[in-house]
Order: structure tokens, then C-alpha cells, then sequence
């Protein structure tokens, strides 16, 4: 008995996509976050999994016992047990859960399990193949009908065994999944039962992703120009007349960083804003934290400040990061207090993502700087503002004194408070690393100074010879973050015009038009 309407179910087969993260649908990103379990597949991307709450626990089918036929039975028992243990279990497939996804037989056994469940669909690799590479699936021309086939039958599959004449004589495009490996026997199948050996023909790895790639040729010269193109498992096969209608130029393979590997150096809870942008303009994006964000080991002086905010003893408190804005505003909500404890205080902010965090607690920054958002051009900005006043610095425990020098020299009275410290985090182990090493990452988007250190710190000969020889592009924020890079010895291919995280990407895109494709 399928589940009763009257029970909420704590299973869900949850279809994550063809592997482009922003296309999960908002019922999948809506039960990630409250999974007390994620059980994935392989090829999921693990980026999804960040939807999930942090105390989830997270298990990749791969570590199940067995081989790939035997981690069945793992699967099904792990997802009963634990949703009798009450917890909520997302398992999450690639693709859609009921297409080639084994979806049917998980909710089968949860089924006699009498557990109740919630199948959520995803977008199938062939409807992304034909979006992302402008290949109608359907055409009023050419094709009526599709058709979804395996090629990575079970050899001892009991009765229903595909028919290939009745596949080859099919009037529409077929979708061959999982076909690569079998990809000689297919066509010569196909060939055998009739199918025009000049039929139209595709295969598309990856499809959706940055790494997307294609090759087309008529059904006979298939598997040729497959080896010649070196695709490998898992991809696509497309075959019909509607394949030669494809777009020559699509627009997935247009956009300005597609198949481009950039590497985010930002800290962990910053860094997803920007992958998603570069993800957008078709970028492989690698992420590195190079900078931890922690609380200061001891609040007495934080604290000490909020006193004499509430107590309107400065006129400007100045910001120097979003960072500092979350982390004395927390810092207030933690002590019992509220936004009245900053009365009157002018607010300044270094640049419009300061001043965006700022709104996030309904707090308009008074002063920005109108186009150049460094230390440099906060100081220039607030210095005809603070003359005799009293001044307040929040930021990082480390960065330069610039700021502080220069808006002494006209201010009554500045001090500086560390609300929040940076540490030094890349691990020497990183697997991002070894990408780097093996020349795997073109550009490394350096947005602080501070961020440039620490990474150009975790370098070794090998990544260090790939710089020098430019193998591997350094792109600073600033000017001020590539004389930092310089200072270290390194060149810097590219710094941005604006010194913002747009700026930052933009300047990515200007240096990649300019540079052949790797």
C-alpha cells in the first residue's frame, strides 16, 4: 500500500539534475534542507549537498559495501532504518529518480517497508543535452517522438531485452543512455536492422556543465569519431534526423567562460555568491578557502566599543568589510541589545557589498565611496567628512594601517577594533591543490590581499613554476591586492577595474577573451 495522504513522508527520491547545480528544482532544494540524511550518488554534484543542513550526515553510495550491482540492498536498508529511526532521508540521484535511476526499486522497497515517501522529479541528461545544445529533440520535420533507451542492459536480464529492430526502425530521436561502453555493438545493431548509416548523430559528456562536451558525426563513423575526441563514460548518445538541426554555435558553449577553470579563493560562507555567477557564464569552477572567519578569542574591547556606541561617544563607525558588519551586529544581538545602541552614528561603508550587509539589518550606510572601494579611496572619501570628529574603525584583526593613518591626520580621535579575526586556512592536502599541480585550474581569482597571502603561501615549486611560466593565471581584486601578489614574487595577469567581486569577474572574462581556449 502506497503512502496514506494523511502521513507525511520522511523519504524522498529526489532527482538532482544532469549536474548543472542551479538546475535542481525547488522542491528538491526545499526537502535538502531539512534532510537529516543525504545518501547520494557519485555523480551528484557535490555542491548540492550545501543545501542541506550542516548536522546532516552525508554518505555517497560509493562507500556502501559491494560492488555496484551489491550496494542495492545497502541502500534500501540504510534508507528504512533510518526513517524508521525518524529521521527525514533525502536520496538524492542523478538525473530524474524513475529513468534509468533504479528510482522504481527504492520505492519499492519502501513501499513493503510501509514507509511512506515523496518521488521529486529532475531534468534528464537527454532534456538537458538538447537544451544546452540547441538539438530538438522533437522537430515538426523530423522527428514526432523520442525515445528513452539504456544501453547498459543486465546480462541476465530476465525477458523484455530491447528490441533493436523494433529500436532501429523507431521514427523519431533515440536517447541512448549509458551506451558508451557498448557503443560499437549499438550501432552495429542498429545498422544491422535497418538504420541508415548516414543518419545524424551525437554524444554529449557532461551535458549542462561547464565540461560539456560533444561530437557529431553520422551513425556509421560513431564510435571513430567518438575515440578521436577521447569522450569517455558517462555521456549521451543521440541519434535521428532532428540531431542535424542543432544550433552550430549553441548557446550554453557561448558564453564568455564556458569550459574556463577558475578557481574562488574566498572564505567558505562568501565564496557561493561568486561560483554562481561564474557557473552562469559557463565557467568549471574550483573553490579554495584560503581564509577562515572566527570570532575574536576574547570580546572585552568588541564589547568595550558597543559601550561607548550606546553611550554616543564616536560620531562614524566605519566598516571595512561585510564581514565586520555581520560580526558586530551579531555581537549586539548576543548581548541583549539592538540596533538603538547606535543612536545617532554616522555609518560609512568601503564599498557597495558593505553597504549591502548593512541593509541586511536595515542600516543605510551614510557614506560610500562612489567608485573606488579600497582603503585608499574610503580614506579619500571620509576624510572632508570626519575633520574633528570622533572615529571608529570595525575590522579584521590584521590588515593594513592605512585607513587608520590617514584619517588621523584630520580626525579628533580614531581607534580601531578587531570585531572578527582572519586565519591563515588552506590545507597543504587539498585536493584543489592537486588540481593546480597537475595544471588543471587557469585562473585564481585573488580578492584580498590577506586571501592572496594565504594561498600563494600554500604553494609549492610545482604550482609555483606553473605561475611563472603562465600556466596559471593570477587575477587580483585591486591594485592594492596585486602589489601584494607581486611583492610575493608572483606576476598578475590581470587586476579589475572596479574592486568589487563583479570587477573581480569581469576582469576573469576580459583576460579569457583574450587567451585561446585550454
Amino acid at each position: 500500500m502506497g503512502p496514506s495522504s494523511l502521513t507525511q513522508p520522511n523519504v524522498f527520491l529526489v532527482g538532482a539534475g544532469p549536474g548543472s547545480p542551479g538546475l535542481l528544482t525547488l522542491r528538491a532544494a526545499e526537502v535538502l534542507a531539512r534532510a537529516d540524511l543525504v545518501l547520494f550518488d557519485q555523480l551528484v554534484p557535490e555542491r548540492l549537498l550545501e543545501l542541506a543542513p550542516p548536522t546532516a550526515r552525508k554518505v555517497c553510495v560509493r562507500d556502501l559495501p559491494g560492488q555496484h550491482p551489491e550496494k542495492y540492498p545497502h541502500i534500501h536498508a540504510l534508507l528504512i532504518e533510518t526513517a524508521r529511526a525518524g529521521k527525514t532521508v533525502v536520496r538524492l540521484k542523478g538525473g530524474d529518480p524513475l529513468i534509468f535511476g533504479r528510482g522504481g526499486e527504492e520505492a519499492e522497497a519502501l513501499r513493503t517497508a510501509g514507509i511512506p515517501y515523496e518521488i521529486v522529479p529532475g531534468v534528464s541528461a537527454a532534456i538537458a543535452a538538447g537544451s544546452y545544445l540547441e538539438i530538438p529533440l522533437t522537430h515538426r520535420e523530423y522527428a514526432s517522438a523520442i525515445a528513452f533507451v539504456t544501453g547498459h542492459e543486465l546480462p541476465n536480464k530476465p525477458g523484455n531485452r530491447i528490441d533493436w529492430k523494433a529500436i532501429a526502425g523507431f521514427p523519431g530521436t533515440l536517447a541512448i543512455y549509458m551506451g558508451i561502453a557498448r557503443l560499437p555493438i549499438i550501432v552495429s545493431e542498429l545498422l544491422k536492422f535497418g538504420k541508415d548509416p548516414d543518419t545524424p548523430a551525437a554524444i554529449v559528456e557532461r551535458a549542462s556543465c561547464g565540461e560539456q562536451r560533444s561530437v557529431y558525426s553520422r551513425l556509421a563513423d560513431l564510435e571513430l569519431t567518438r575515440r578521436n575526441a577521447g569522450l569517455e563514460a558517462p555521456g549521451l548518445i543521440l541519434i535521428g534526423d532532428a540531431v542535424a538541426r542543432r544550433a552550430p554555435h549553441p548557446w550554453s558553449e557561448s558564453r564568455p567562460l564556458f569550459g574556463r577553470r577558475v578557481l574562488v579563493t574566498r572564505p567558505s560562507h562568501q565564496a557561493m555568491g561568486m561560483v554562481k555567477k561564474l557557473e552562469l557564464l559557463g565557467a568549471v569552477v574550483s573553490r579554495l578557502s584560503a581564509v577562515e572567519i572566527r570570532e575574536p578569542a576574547d570580546f572585552s574591547l568588541v564589547d568595550r566599543a558597543i559601550d561607548q556606541l550606546s553611550r554616543h561617544e564616536w560620531d562614524w563607525l566605519v566598516f571595512t568589510s561585510a564581514n565586520g558588519v555581520h560580526a558586530l551586529l551579531r555581537r549586539l544581538e548576543t548581548l541583549g541589545r539592538d540596533l538603538r545602541v547606535l543612536g545617532s552614528v554616522k555609518l560609512a561603508a568601503i564599498g557597495p557589498k558593505t553597504a549591502d550587509a548593512l541593509r541586511e539589518y536595515r542600516l543605510r550606510a551614510d557614506l560610500v565611496p562612489a567608485s573606488t572601494f579600497s582603503s585608499e579611496g574610503l580614506a579619500t572619501a571620509l576624510s572632508p567628512h570626519v575633520a574633528g570628529q570622533r572615529v571608529l574603525l570595525a575590522r579584521a584583526n590584521r590588515g593594513r594601517a592605512l585607513l587608520h593613518d590617514e584619517l588621523a591626520k584630520v580626525a579628533a580621535q580614531i581607534e580601531q577594533v578587531a570585531v572578527y579575526d582572519q586565519v591563515d586556512a588552506v590545507a597543504t592536502d587539498a585536493t584543489v591543490l592537486d588540481a593546480l599541480r597537475r595544471g588543471e585550474i587557469r585562473y585564481v581569482t585573488l580578492p584580498s590581499s590577506n586571501i592572496a597571502r594565504g594561498v600563494l603561501g600554500a604553494f609549492d615549486e610545482t604550482i609555483s613554476g606553473r605561475v611563472t611560466r603562465g600556466e596559471i593565471r593570477l587575477v587580483a581584486i585591486s591594485p592594492e591586492t596585486g602589489n601584494a601578489v607581486r611583492e610575493l614574487g608572483y606576476p598578475v595577469a590581470a587586476e579589475a577595474d572596479v574592486f568589487t567581486e563583479d570587477g573581480l569577474i569581469d576582469a576573469v572574462v576580459r583576460l579569457a577573451q583574450s587567451e585561446p581556449a585550454h
